[in-house]
C-alpha cells in the first residue's frame, strides 16, 4: 500500500483521486540530441515520494542522475551524458565520456586501470571496461498495479562481444515502486562463448553535494579494509569521514570486506547529518563480496565512489594475487541484486547506523 503526503492510500483510494496515474508516478521516454548527448537517450523516472532519477539506454541503462525531495543525490560532470559512439578507450580518456551519476557500470571482464594481463588477453584492457559506453537492445518499460503497489520497472540488455574473444551479455531490470524511496537492480550476466572469461563487475555510484560534504560519513561492517598503495590495513579514522573541497587534486580508494548480517546482507550508508540524509546500499555478500571507496575531494570534481562489486577496482594483478578475480564458464549465468534507497530524517539515520555496527541491519522502510 503507497505510502504518500503522511498517509496510507490503497490503490482505490488514489484511482479516486486522480485521472491518471502519471500524476502520481511515470517514466518517460526522450531523445537527446545536441553536442556529445546525441545518442544517449534518456529515462526519467517521476515517483510522488520525492525520489527521481534518469536512466540512459544508450549507455547501459545506468543511472545518470538522481534527486530526492529537490536535492540531488549525486556527482554530475563536466562531461556531462555522453553518448556512446564518442567513447574513447586509449589510456584514461574514459573519463571524457564519465557522467558521474548515481550508478556507472563497470566491467564487464575488466575493472581498473589500463592495464595488460599476459595471463588472458595480452592487450591493453581500458580503464574500467567498456560495459558503460554499451548500448542497449530490447529495451522496455513496464508499469502496473501488483496488489496494491503500483510498480514501474525497466528492462534492457547489453552484450560485450568480440570475435575470438569474450561474448557476455548482461541482462538488466530496474524497479522502483509507488510511494517508496529506494530502487532496486537486477542484473543477469550470461557467458555466450565457448570459452570461459573473466568477470569483473562493480557498480561505481557517486555521490556529490549536497550528500557529500564536510563531514559525511560512511558506515559500514568491514571485516577487514586496506588502502590502495600499499596494501596496508586501515580503519574507519582513514577513511570514514569526508573532507570539505580541496585545493590540491588527491586520490584515496579503499578495498572492504565487508560483513553480511544474519540474511547474508551487507548494508552500505553514506549519512550527511546536517541534512539529516543518507544514502544506503544493500546486496548479497555472496554475489558482492568486496566494496570499494574511492575519494576525491577535489574543488570542481567533488566526489566520492561507493563501489560495491565482485572484485576491487584495482585491477586483474591485484585481484589474482588475492584470490578475488573470478571467472564465467560458457553457458554460466550470474545474478548481482542491488538495492539503493535514501535514510530521510535522524530517526532513520540513528536506526541505520546503529544496527549497521550490530550487525543486525533491518531498516523497515516507509510504505
Amino acid at each position: 500500500m503507497p505510502k504518500l503526503f503522511g498517509r496510507n492510500f490503497t490503490r482505490r483510494q488514489l484511482l479516486d483521486r486522480v485521472g491518471d496515474i502519471s500524476q502520481l508516478m511515470h517514466a518517460r521516454r526522450a531523445e537527446l540530441s545536441e553536442g556529445f548527448e546525441r545518442g544517449s537517450d534518456l529515462i526519467e523516472v517521476f515517483n510522488a515520494s520525492g525520489f527521481g532519477f534518469s536512466v540512459l539506454p544508450g549507455r547501459a541503462l545506468d543511472i545518470a542522475s538522481a534527486h530526492y525531495k529537490g536535492q540531488s543525490l549525486c556527482f554530475r560532470s563536466g562531461p556531462g551524458d555522453v553518448g556512446p559512439a564518442f567513447y574513447e578507450a586509449d589510456g584514461f580518456a574514459w573519463g571524457r565520456g564519465w557522467f558521474g551519476g548515481l550508478v556507472t557500470s563497470c566491467g564487464l571482464n575488466f575493472v581498473g586501470h589500463p592495464e595488460v594481463d599476459p595471463e588472458e588477453e595480452n592487450a591493453e584492457m581500458p580503464l574500467h571496461g567498456r560495459l558503460s559506453y554499451i548500448p542497449a537492445k530490447n529495451v522496455g518499460i513496464s508499469a502496473g498495479w501488483e496488489g496494491e503497489d503500483y510498480v514501474l520497472k525497466i528492462r534492457g540488455q547489453m552484450r560485450q562481444a568480440e570475435v575470438f574473444a569474450e561474448n557476455l551479455e548482461l541482462t538488466r531490470e530496474i524497479t522502483t515502486v509507488l510511494g517508496e524511496n529506494r530502487l532496486r537492480i537486477c542484473d543477469r550476466i550470461e557467458n555466450l562463448a565457448a570459452d570461459r572469461s573473466p568477470l569483473m563487475f562493480v557498480y561505481h555510484c557517486n555521490p556529490g553535494f549536497p550528500l557529500l560534504d564536510q563531514g559525511s560519513r560512511l558506515v559500514l561492517h568491514s571485516r577487514k579494509s586496506t588502502e590502495w598503495q600499499h596494501d596496508r590495513e586501515v580503519g574507519p579514522d582513514d577513511y570514514a569521514v569526508a573532507n570539505g573541497p580541496q585545493q590540491q587534486a588527491h586520490d584515496d580508494v579503499y578495498v572492504h570486506r565487508p560483513q553480511a548480517d544474519r540474511q547474508g546482507n551487507v548494508h552500505v550508508g553514506l549519512l550527511n547529518d546536517k541534512l539529516e540524509l543518507g544514502l544506503y546500499w544493500k546486496f548479497k555478500r555472496n554475489e558482492i563480496p568486496i566494496v570499494n571507496q574511492w575519494q576525491h575531494f577535489h574543488k570542481g570534481t567533488y566526489v566520492t565512489g561507493i563501489e560495491p562489486g565482485n572484485c576491487s577496482v584495482l585491477g586483474r594483478a591485484w585481484n589474482r594475487k588475492h584470490k578475488t578475480l573470478q571467472h564465467i564458464e560458457p553457458g554460466e549465468v550470474r545474478e548481482f541484486n542491488m538495492e539503493i534507497g535514501i535514510l530521510d530524517g535522524t530517526k532513520e539515520l540513528r536506526a541505520f547506523e546503529r544496527q549497521v555496527k550490530q550487525g543486525i541491519v533491518g531498516v523497515k522502510k516507509r510504505r
